[in-house]
């Protein structure tokens, strides 16, 4: 079978650790180049994952001919120009979240991709995993009866890492933007709909460049249903979601990473019973690049469009917007 053939524009942690081992698991993809603004740097990654070419600038690797798609996991205010620059050379993207540091930015990126002709994504592994389609179906049955509300939360605690590029304002740094950005785009994604409000509180550090912290709100949406979320980067570890129906609730206690084989498992209470649905050890990255890789064929249209990146923003912006001005702020 064919294979898409990626190139990989930065090192970093996300890259090395997960996207590519994803990429070269996955049905469809393998990766065949790697690039730094140090050639040094990527010529030892590239060693070290047995990828095939390294170059020391991004403009090389865009430019590379035999390179199909390209996977972005740049500091988040570098996001839209390479993401255009790539889809202006002919090649499919890949953004990490968040896909920019504005909607308006990313509306930027949805319409190059349109122009060009080139698929873009912004890379939501955990959606791709076949587990939210079972619990979408166990909520379509009436298992749990219509849905009262939703919570999430995604917390780690890294404060002390002063160098961290999440530190930065300037650069899109901030709990919202780097982990709120989930429960956000989870919400959105089991309801069906796009929220009507947005109420949030935040803790900007001083020590931190004024980025949010942590962060708390509450997102209305139309039907009587809300998400409450937090998120935060000087906070305990935490990863889950709950889905709260009239007569009972799924709970998912690794809702975005799924590191060992029993964490993709969720547990679906009602009344005074409790079931919990295994589910397969899978590669969410792997099954994201397939899903990119089809759409490029032509194969089978993405499962989330580009514009669900424009619609996600337009809450993350209005997120920061009332922390900032503590106020509700209306979508």
């Amino acid at each position: 079978m064919t294979k898409l053939r990626w190139g990989i524009l930065g090192c970093a942690n996300i890259a090395i650790r997960a996207c590519i081992p994803g990429i070269k698991q996955s049905q469809t993809g393998i990766v065949s180049a790697i690039a730094s603004r140090s050639l040094q740097k990527s010529q030892e990654k590239a060693a070290e994952l047995d990828i095939p070419t390294a170059y020391g600038s991004y403009e090389e690797l865009i430019e590379d001919p035999n390179i199909d798609a390209i996977y972005i996991p740049l500091p988040n205010h570098l996001h839209k120009e390479w993401t255009i620059r790539a889809m202006q050379a002919g090649k499919h993207v890949l953004c990490e979240k968040p896909a920019a540091l504005t909607a308006e930015e990313v509306q930027e990126m949805v319409t190059a991709s349109e122009q060009a002709g080139v698929q873009f994504a912004e890379a939501f592994m955990y959606r791709h995993h076949p587990r939210y389609v079972r619990i979408q179906e166990i909520i379509a049955s009436g298992e749990i009866g219509d849905i009262r509300g939703i919570h999430g939360a995604f917390t780690f605690s890294n404060p002390g890492d002063s160098k961290n590029v999440r530190y930065v304002r300037e650069w899109g740094g901030g709990s919202v933007y780097d982990v709120g950005c989930y429960p956000l785009s989870a919400a959105r994604m089991i309801l069906g709909r796009e929220p009507e409000a947005v109420t949030t509180h935040a803790f900007f550090s001083p020590e931190h460049d004024d980025v949010d912290m942590m962060m708390s709100g509450l997102v209305e949406f139309s039907g009587n249903v809300a998400l409450t979320f937090d998120c935060g980067m000087w906070a305990g570890f935490r990863n889950t979601l709950e889905i709260v129906g009239a007569v009972g609730r799924i709970e998912v206690p690794s809702a975005f990473v799924t590191p060992t084989e029993e964490s993709g498992n969720f547990i679906v209470h009602v009344g005074n019973e409790r079931r919990v649905e295994t589910v397969p050890f899978l590669n969410q990255y792997a099954l994201q690049a397939d899903d990119l890789a089809y759409a490029a064929w032509g194969e089978k249209p993405a499962r989330f469009p580009a514009s669900d990146a424009v619609s996600n923003m337009k809450v993350i912006d209005a997120c920061l917007k009332s922390a900032r001005e503590r106020s509700r702020v209306v979508l």
